[in-house]
């Protein structure tokens, strides 16, 4: 049976780096790459098309793209003028159809009403959208748009004409019109489960096609290989219910603030910004765990569990106490993460009878988190994190859209 076309995906071509293009016009036209703190030893998150046409790419070096291109210019990552302008394309894409979901800050699919299935529609319904970005916002965001039978080879579609390509796999073109891709061009496989692959006699895309489902089963070890097999087939596969099992921040750090005592008010501010996506979930963590990785001295971690909770205060005294058990403790400090785990959700929490809460303590991390929502991270804060409140600033992690405040961090 031949199965209709019912996913649109959209995927923006190179978004840091056209958001900047887009709002910084000496840059436009030329090799460009985005870097989350202005360091040499830092890498690119991004890169422009010229940039990538030079061989630079998401994960190369700063060192690396300068040497490559040296007339490169490398601009420090604006997380809140990309949430802004998210929301702005999303609405774009709504006036055009519905934005069935959101999946990170530059991909969002649609689902395609029965009536709407048409090829030659679905042309003139890519080139509505995409004017309607450029009208709109501007010529400098572009996006790929690909539709398929399912979300997942619209993924795949809007990958196979990439920049600001359009392209429909229809399910009579299946499998054939997959060849051209790399394993790694699929979504969900990456450099591990390439070579996973490799030892089943999977070394192409065509290969994999033609693989049976208990072959797919047995390369990725679970069920995921079977989701992989009927979605290859055009097949529908509804999301697997995900838990989160952790909430944690990193951030490598400038030449400034690798002393320790600023590199601990960075891990302090970390550590508070946790504690406020713990609450926002309605979660409550049983451990925390620091990772540190000296300039020298390679790496060192430490975690400590607790009764759960959700307390920036409780969170900020145990942050002190493993950082004063750090090694090294003179020397600088490259990279700084914490994590927060062992999570449980605060409605299915019961609390020990034995222990004494203080209620004081649940209304002033509510306050501190109205106050920061609606002014900014700096608007109140923890002193331990004072002087570095410009550090780690906002961080985009897939998936997850922060929302704008004020200061937009």
């Amino acid at each position: 049976m031949k199965l209709p076309l019912t996913a649109l995906f959209v995927d923006f071509d190179a978004y840091f780096a056209s958001v900047e293009q887009h709002f910084r016009p000496e840059f436009r036209g030329k090799p460009l790459a985005v870097a989350p703190v202005m360091a040499e030893s830092s890498c690119c998150i991004a890169a422009s098309y010229e940039a990538k046409a030079l061989g630079i790419s998401t994960g190369t070096p700063v060192h690396e793209a300068r040497r490559i291109c040296p007339h490169i210019a490398i601009v420090e990552a604006r997380p809140a003028i990309y949430v802004e302008m998210h929301h702005r394309l999303v609405a774009c894409v709504e006036d055009c159809i519905h934005v069935e979901q959101v999946l990170s800050i530059d991909e969002m699919w649609c689902w395609l009403p029965t009536n709407w299935r048409e090829t030659d529609f679905l042309y003139q319904l890519a080139e509505k959208i995409k004017q309607r970005i450029e009208d709109e916002v501007g010529p400098w965001i572009r996006c790929s748009i690909g539709m398929a039978p399912n979300r997942w080879l619209a993924k795949m579609a809007s990958k196979m004409r990439k920049p600001n390509g359009t392209f429909i796999i229809q399910h009579d073109d299946l499998p054939e019109v997959l060849y051209e891709l790399d394993l790694r061009d699929l979504h969900g496989v990456g450099s591990s489960m390439e070579l996973r692959l490799h030892a089943h006699g999977l070394h192409s895309v065509e290969r994999l096609c033609h693989a049976s489902q208990q072959q797919l089963h047995s390369a990725w070890g679970s069920i995921e290989g079977d989701r992989i097999w009927m979605q290859l087939r055009g097949q529908e596969v509804s999301d697997r219910p995900t838990r989160k099992r952790s909430i944690g921040h990193s951030h490598v750090l400038g030449p400034d603030s690798r002393p320790a005592t600023k590199a601990e008010a960075v891990m302090h501010k970390l550590t508070q910004k946790a504690g406020q996506r713990l609450r926002h979930y309605g979660l409550l963590a049983g451990q925390i765990q620091l990772n540190l990785q000296f300039v020298s001295s390679g790496y060192w971690s430490i975690d400590q569990r607790f009764d759960p909770s959700d307390d920036s205060l409780l969170f900020a005294r145990l942050q002190r106490y493993l950082w004063r058990q750090r090694p090294h403790p003179n020397e600088p400090i490259l990279k700084v993460s914490m994590v927060l785990s062992r999570l449980t959700e605060a409605g299915n929490f019961t609390p020990s009878l034995f222990k004494k809460t203080d209620p004081n303590r649940h209304q002033l991390n509510h306050a501190m988190d109205q106050l920061t929502q609606k002014f900014g991270r700096q608007a109140a804060y923890l002193g331990g994190a004072h002087g570095q409140m410009q550090a780690a600033p906002m961080r985009i992690s897939f998936g997850h859209i922060p929302e704008v405040t004020i200061e937009g961090d």
